[in-house]
């Protein structure tokens, strides 16, 4: 059969020098109202969906309903003696557009508290893979599990009114939101805390108690939860997670199989696996340079010395935005109220520091600023949590509150099976063949 595989990478190889020759020579002839570039590299800049829930500017970033991620941490309730927002706030305003009370918040934190047991059988189909298995692996394949306890799909199998969708969507959604943490502590603490399991504690709020359960009682690691969870909870909707679970979920797959989708998009390493690259990267830098506090000198040295490599440096640039990201500047005021003396935190501040300015002189690079994921690891390595392989976990439990908020507003507003139209590159070339202009 090896003959098939390289007859197509001969095939492969020859269109692929095509697309780039199309690109490159009509790109930006029309197809409709959009590009023949666009429609090749990922649909940028194409506006084709609505996300009730957040949208993104390129130089202020992410707004949640209207409010910055500042705005938030300033207006949203918070826990008793806390300074950071409470996920719960967040999600109450996603849902309905408007700041909740404490009331609000602590009716939700209840609701998800009541709706926290796991069924056993979804544990044995965590226990069913092996130890070494990705994190995200076993999250994806216990969220499937859950799927049994869907009131979605059992109530559209006995026949329901499309008005009544929304209902149905909306249970499973705060039913799969309150599981999540459980699910996820419990993957963490099997792979890797000998499977020694902590019990949930339901007097706390929806990020304690994920705290908790993980294993981490420091009342710094349950702010940087309550932060964590609320500035990665959604990015509008053409990112993958979010558009994933928003396409799978307009053919009516019910929260859990739509979430699913989402996150096997989010364990992708130009998605959510970029968290654990970064912190990689930084490590990887400390170590050839043999020290855990380089100089700017010595980084600016080691961030041409990646770029001349071939390589990129993780956690810097985004496809939308033009301007640091807001969610880093958020975590950068936490560390240096928390852990201004971190050596890996520190090296962090002197990456970015350097590396923009580096970037931006290679011509190549329209954002060389940092994004969510340039800090993240660091605050985490702090506190204790040092597994890079589970840090896209903590992103999917958060991205639950963006995706599945948005689930119910497209079931709400009764939006339709999404199916954009496709092309083929040969009929790509005879449309470019029939409007070339004559000479």
């Amino acid at each position: 059969m090896g003959y098939v595989k390289d007859r197509f990478k001969e095939i492969a190889d020859i269109q692929s020098q095509e697309i780039k020759n199309l690109i490159a020579q009509h790109g930006e002839t029309k197809v409709g109202d959009v590009t023949l570039a666009q429609v090749y590299q990922g649909m940028r800049g194409i506006t084709g969906l609505v996300t009730e829930t957040s949208l993104l500017d390129s130089n202020e970033g992410i707004r949640f309903r209207g409010f910055s991620i500042p705005e938030l941490r300033d207006r949203l309730p918070k826990a008793e003696g806390g300074n950071e927002p409470l996920p719960e706030g967040l999600f109450y305003l996603m849902l309905t557009g408007q700041v909740p009370t404490q009331e609000d918040v602590e009716h939700i934190s209840a609701t998800w508290a009541r709706r926290s047991h796991v069924p056993n059988h979804v544990f044995d189909v965590i226990e069913s893979f092996p130890v070494s298995s990705h994190p995200m692996t076993q999250f994806c394949a216990a969220i499937l599990a859950l799927q049994t306890e869907s009131k979605f799909a059992k109530a559209y199998e006995e026949g329901i009114s499309k008005k009544q969708y929304w209902d149905f969507v909306y249970e499973d959604s705060m039913t799969l939101i309150a599981r999540l943490p459980r699910i996820a502590a419990y993957i963490y603490r099997r792979k890797y805390k000998n499977g020694e399991h902590i019990q949930p504690d339901g007097m706390l709020d929806w990020s304690a108690n994920f705290a908790h359960m993980l294993g981490f009682n420091d009342d710094g690691f349950k702010e940087l939860m309550r932060l964590y969870l609320t500035i990665h909870a959604d990015h509008e909707g053409g990112n993958v997670s979010a558009h994933a679970t928003h396409l799978v979920g307009s053919a009516l797959s019910d929260p859990y199989l739509s979430f699913t989708a989402g996150m096997t998009g989010l364990a992708g390493p130009l998605h959510g696996l970029a968290n654990q690259e970064v912190i990689r990267w930084i490590e990887e830098l400390q170590k050839e340079l043999g020290t855990d506090r380089p100089t700017k000198e010595q980084i600016a040295q080691y961030i041409k010395d990646t770029l001349a490599a071939g390589k990129v440096v993780p956690g810097y640039g985004h496809a939308v935005l033009r301007k640091t990201d807001p969610r880093f500047t958020a975590q950068m005021e936490f560390a240096k109220k928390h852990c201004p003396d971190d050596a890996t935190v520190q090296t962090v501040w002197n990456v970015y520091e350097v590396a923009p300015a580096i970037l931006e002189s290679t011509g190549k690079i329209k954002n060389p600023w940092p994004n969510v994921d340039a800090h993240s690891g660091s605050l985490l390595k702090h506190y204790g949590l040092v597994e890079e392989d589970f840090y896209t976990v903590l992103f999917g439990v958060s991205r639950a509150l963006g995706v599945l908020a948005s689930l119910c507003w497209d079931r709400a507003l009764g939006f339709p099976i999404e199916r954009p139209k496709s092309i083929t590159t040969e009929w790509a070339k005879q449309f470019v063949a029939k409007n070339e202009p004559v000479a």
